[in-house]
């Protein structure tokens, strides 16, 4: 079965983007967060979970995300699926982030 991520050979896909950009300093940070999550001695997840959850998102998230902003997503879907973190406590960092002064 075809999924969205299934790139190759489909009729008016277009050419995929591949070109170089310095990283944000988020993008790095989501980074390093897979490697800390995936380091041998945490083994919280593996880098075959972050794929099957970015394989899982909807097509219309995994078209307009970014490249990192894929890896946050599904970062987030594990850990929620292993309970270490919730939806609710996710969100509610979030917005006690906004509101910090700049």
């Amino acid at each position: 079965m075809e999924a969205v991520h299934d790139r190759g050979g489909r009729p008016g896909a277009g050419p995929i983007d591949r070109s170089e950009h310095p990283a944000s300093d988020w993008e790095m940070l989501t980074d390093a967060i897979l490697i800390a999550l995936a380091s041998p001695e945490r083994r919280i997840m593996r880098v075959d979970e972050l794929r099957r959850a970015i394989e899982s998102l909807r097509p219309q998230q995994y078209e307009s995300f970014r490249y990192y902003e894929r890896w946050i997503t599904a970062i987030e879907q594990v850990l929620i699926e292993k309970g270490l973190v919730s939806r609710e406590e996710i969100d509610a960092k979030v917005v006690e982030l906004g509101r910090r002064e700049p």
